[in-house]
Order: C-alpha cells, then structure tokens, then sequence
C-alpha cells in the first residue's frame, strides 16, 4: 500500500542505521552505567517529558519516534501513557525490548511511518531527529502533525547550532558515518509551526560534559 504522504529518503539512511546498529550495546550500557539519556537524571529533561505526559495522558496513544533503548518510552509506560516506540536500527530495539520487555517496540524510520490522520495523543522525537538532511526534516514535522489529534502535542529535543557536526565516531570511540544536523533555535521553531502546529514551550539547553547546547520545543495541535 502506498504511503499517504510519501516522505523522500535520506540517501544516507543505510549507512546511518548500520552506525546506531554499531554503538546501540555501548549506548545502552552507558545509559545503565552513567545516566547519560536518561531523563530521570536531568531535572529539565524530566520536567518537559513531565509536562507533555500531562498534556497527552487522556489523549490517546503516544509514540516516541528514535526511540534508542527505550529509556523514555518506558518512563511514559510507568507514567500510564499508552506509549509505544520507534527506531531506526534493529540493534536499538533488541536492546529497548530486552530492557523493557512490558513496552512495545518496532522498527522502522521516521521517514518511513504511515501515520493515520488525527489517530495519536502525542509524538515526540527526543534527541532524534537531529540525523534528518534538511529537505526532509520538514517532511517529517508536517506527517507528525497530520498524526496528532486535536489538542494533542509534539515534543522535540534538538541539537543547535549554525554549522553541521560530521561524527566520526561516538559513544566509547565507536566508528560511525553520520551528519548532527544543527539548527538555530528560532528555526527550528518555526519548522514546527509552518506544519500548524502551535508551540506552546520552548526550553534553551547549554552545553554539558558530553554535549552542546540544545532547545525543547513543544507544539500543540489546535483544538
């Protein structure tokens, strides 16, 4: 079956599913070992993943695109959302359903979701989208906007910056090949709202140990 908004595929896309395939045990581990992803640990993090959960609890299903091992889809789950998770490398989902095994996970891109009008509470992509070439993180916005029902939100957490970041390598010196697409904070905000969606909060990170600086945004679909 066709896609209702076909979305154009990265041409990288295989080389950056093999690159998180690569670090996913390294990633999970150090998530376990150090806290580094996970939201309980990080006081912003966890009171704008606090916020959205209270926006969309009663909405109806939540999907938490790039899901990685599954840390925050199962913060959602313990929060009594019914939360599912998404992402693109096999190896990352092996980890987030071995860790979270009560939590349901698939796996699949961004840019390949077939999201059903109006059927979703809320969306996020947390951390996630940053790998998205420039013509096609828009494409993606506007399918998750289509998605949301009326009143529901979409939170994302970016890195920004004005130049593109090419990793080499990542999480324990990892070999990777991929692309950190940065954007400056007002454009990323208005990426979201040229899909409709109304930014309700927006949250400006500094740099830390292991990252630069960051912006959470949350949108709503009016009502």
């Amino acid at each position: 079956m066709r896609a209702r908004h076909p979305i154009d595929r990265p041409a990288d896309l295989d080389i950056v599913r093999e690159s998180y395939d690569r670090v996913a045990d390294n990633y999970a581990d150090m998530v376990l070992t150090t806290g580094i992803g996970d939201i309980r640990g990080h006081p912003w993090h966890k009171a704008a993943i606090d916020a959205f959960a209270d926006s969309v609890g009663k909405l109806g299903p939540v999907l938490d695109v790039g899901c990685g091992p599954g840390t925050v889809t199962a913060y959602l789950d313990e929060r009594g959302l019914d939360v599912s998770g998404v992402d693109l490398s096999p190896r990352m989902v092996e980890n987030a359903r071995r860790l979270h095994p009560r939590c349901r996970f698939g796996v699949a891109s961004a840019t390949e979701l077939d999201l059903a009008e109006a059927s979703y509470g809320g969306i996020l992509g947390w951390w996630s989208l940053f790998n998205l070439p420039r013509d096609v993180l828009p494409q993606v916005l506007a399918s998750f906007a289509r998605a949301l029902k009326p009143g529901g939100c979409f939170i994302a957490a970016t890195h920004v910056g004005d130049e593109d970041l090419r990793r080499t390598e990542a999480y324990g010196g990892v070999a990777v090949r991929w692309t950190t697409h940065k954007w400056p904070p007002e454009q990323f905000v208005g990426l979201i709202e040229q899909t409709g969606l109304g930014p309700v909060a927006e949250l400006r990170l500094p740099p830390e140990q292991y990252s630069g600086p960051g912006v959470v945004v949350m949108a709503e679909r009016p009502a």
